[in-house]
Formats: C-alpha cells, structure tokens, sequence
C-alpha cells in the first residue's frame, strides 16, 4: 500500500510545455489529497526560463497546497539519469516516482495502479511499459522502429528480458531507487539500463505494468544520431558489467 510518494521530474529547457504540465499536477494533486505527496523538480541546466517558471509556480501553490515542493537546479547539463540521481537523493517518502514532465503518461497513472492493485509486496520496483499488452500507446511508426530496434540490442547484448526499458514511468521503494542510483554511472538515455543490471544484482524484482502513453511534440529524441549513441552506450554497460 502507497501512503507517501515522492515524484521527481527531470527538466531541460522545457519552457513551451511547463504551463500544461503543472496545470497536470495540479489536477492531480487536488484529486490525491489523501495521499502524501513531496513533488521535486531537477533542472538540468537549462538554458531558458524553466527554472524561474517553476520557481514562480512552487511559489503561488505552496500556501494553497500541504504538498511538498522542491526545485534543484544545476549549472551544468547531467543528462536525464544525472538529474533523476539528483533529485532521488533529496527524496524522503516511501515510494518514490520518477515520470517525465512532458506528460506522456498521466500522474493519474499511478492512481490506476493503485485502485487495480497492481502494486503489491512481491515486487520493489515497477516499470511503466509501453510494450504491455494492456497499455494504450499513440506514437509514431519511426519512433516506434527505433523502440524496437533498441529493445532488440538491450536483449541480445545485454539479455535484460525487461521489454521497455525507456518509459520513463518508473515507481520504486525509497530504499531501492536511493542504492540503485547511488551507485549509476550512465546519466544519459542508457541510465535505465544500468539501473536495471543494478538492481539484478541484488536480486530486486522488477514488475513491468500498463500505461496510456502518448508522444509529446517537441520531443528532443534524435532519430538519426540516437540508435548509434544508443548501440555504443549499450556495448559500454555490456563491458562494464561483464
């Protein structure tokens, strides 16, 4: 059972999607009011006004909410693993929830989750997969090719048999995201999959659940020049954990 849940949003230059974004969580947020809730924003040293939007935002909700609300900013780009790895540091509830801010997949998933009883005591961690077969997935067939086509390397390179390892709807017992990410080395795109083979180790469970996922424009994904960065990063973890 969740009783207290920490959301982390990673967040570079994100300034054209914020307003819709944190009218999201607001939304949520007014329907979650049993449910105690810390919401931290990592700002991966964006160049534009994200950091004072949210800022701005924290500020005028703070009185009118009980929610805790965090905003870290560094000064250099980390990548998205980097910026997660900051803000679970700083997280203190007893599950912890990391999403992207562009909203593919609604915060009132985890409500879903909940009221399906797919989160129970047999597992520590959960993946948002687009690959499930229960899941609503509208996207591109070139962004699907390229999901494909990662997900065949990351199998047969690294025979990690997860089927979505890039959704970045992931939920974990603290305890879990905070040694995982303590110990990830990858803060790009391929984090995910060295928190995986972390979490192997240690014989932690990994449960991959249903979302309703739909592709945001403005996407920063590269169709040309990710598939090699991602075949290279994956034969680098394969290195490093062999």
């Amino acid at each position: 059972m969740i009783k207290s849940l920490s959301i982390i949003f990673p967040v570079f230059n994100e300034e054209l999607r914020l307003k819709s974004s944190l009218d999201h969580i607001n939304s949520f947020l007014k329907k979650k009011k049993k449910l105690k809730i810390e919401i931290i924003f990592v700002d991966d040293g964006s160049k534009d006004n994200s950091y004072n939007l949210i800022d701005r935002y924290i500020k005028k909700i703070h009185s009118k909410n009980k929610t805790k609300f965090k905003v870290i900013k560094s000064k250099n780009n980390l990548g998205k693993g980097g910026a997660l790895k900051l803000g679970i540091k700083k997280a203190r509830y007893d599950w912890i929830l990391t999403t992207d801010i562009d909203m593919s997949v609604s915060l009132f998933q985890i409500s879903n989750w909940i009221e399906k009883k797919s989160i129970n005591n047999k597992h520590s961690v959960y993946f948002g997969s687009r690959s499930h077969k229960k899941s609503i997935v509208k996207r591109n067939l070139l962004r699907k090719l390229l999901g494909d086509i990662g997900s065949f390397f990351i199998f047969v390179i690294l025979n990690i048999k997860i089927k979505d390892t890039q959704c970045g709807y992931k939920l974990y017992k603290k305890r879990y995201a905070k040694f995982a990410f303590s110990k990830l080395k990858n803060c790009g795109w391929d984090h995910d999959i060295e928190i995986i083979l972390l979490l192997k180790l240690k014989n932690i469970k990994i449960k991959e659940l249903p979302v309703k996922w739909t592709h945001k424009d403005n996407s920063k994904v590269n169709v040309f020049l990710d598939p090699i960065k991602m075949l290279i990063g994956i034969l680098i973890i394969k290195f490093r954990y062999s």
